[in-house]
């Protein structure tokens, strides 16, 4: 049984007095709405109305219960009005400054998003706070309790100052390495570097908060840079594609997320 529904017919009757007024505002014929109303009265074990020629009317009981349907109902209205609300609102996501504004652009595209940028402590504390819904973070990286999708390794390029010839890694000796700090993500930043040394090269580093900067220390001549804008150009920088070991690896981390948003934000960052 609808109960819901038979709570509509039960307050359309009350309202107009008449089962055929009542069925004609639902939009129904009328045996429907009467049978409806004796199928409510058989459930509630009371009588709802009292019928005569004249029409029907409320009986001691229909006349307490009234009130309650109303409250279910309104009730009910408000449940689908907030899970409405709650399905059109924006996905607050949010992203480590590693990941280029082209990749950006391809999240707000395949859902709707709002788009927070910070490091990855940073965003592991607001998912779990609950003031982000989601966000892309380094990999590995401590996520506490938080939900975690699958290891996404983005295809990234070095960017090192036009004309400098790298057909290595070790080719970039000699130039400091521009990126966000450490505390940015302490552990895949230990594991990068690790990464870095076992292929023959120790740069220095030289802190970078984003992208911007990143390119402009490159176009400088002062360091090499990495990238994971697939379209990055820029004056006085050339992108140079070398090993996937270097690219730049994320996770999604949520706590309650639908999976067709999940789906759609892990698609977008492949």
């Amino acid at each position: 049984m609808d109960l819901l529904r038979h709570l509509g017919f039960f307050v359309a009757v009350a309202e107009e007095g008449h089962f055929g007024r009542a069925a004609e505002r639902l939009g129904m014929t009328q045996p429907p709405v009467s049978q409806g109303v004796q199928r409510l009265e058989r459930r509630l074990g009371v009588q709802l109305f009292s019928r005569g020629s004249r029409g029907v009317g409320l009986t001691p009981a229909g006349a307490e219960l009234l009130p309650q349907a109303y409250a279910l109902l309104g009730g009910a209205e408000r449940f689908v009005a907030e899970a409405g609300r709650l399905r059109d609102r924006a996905v607050r996501l949010g992203v480590i400054p590693q990941l280029s504004s082209w990749h950006v652009a391809a999240l707000a595209a395949s859902t709707t998003v709002t788009v927070t940028t910070a490091s990855t402590v940073e965003l592991v504390d607001a998912v779990t706070s609950g003031a982000l819904d989601c966000a892309v973070v380094h990999h590995p990286a401590l996520v506490n309790s938080l939900e975690c999708g699958s290891v996404i390794k983005v295809p990234s390029w070095f960017l090192v100052p036009s004309g400098h010839p790298v057909t290595a890694v070790t080719d970039l000796r000699g130039l400091p390495f521009a990126l966000p700090p450490r505390s940015h993500g302490t552990a895949a930043f230990d594991l990068f570097a690790d990464r870095l040394r076992a292929a023959g090269l120790d740069p220095a580093f030289v802190p970078a908060s984003d992208e911007r900067e990143i390119v402009a220390a490159v176009a400088a001549g002062r360091a090499f840079g990495m990238t994971c804008d697939p379209h990055l150009q820029a004056p006085g920088v050339d992108r140079v594609a070398l090993d996937d070991q270097f690219s730049l690896r994320v996770r999604l981390v949520w706590r309650a997320l639908q999976p067709d948003v999940r789906d759609a934000i892990s698609a977008a960052l492949t």
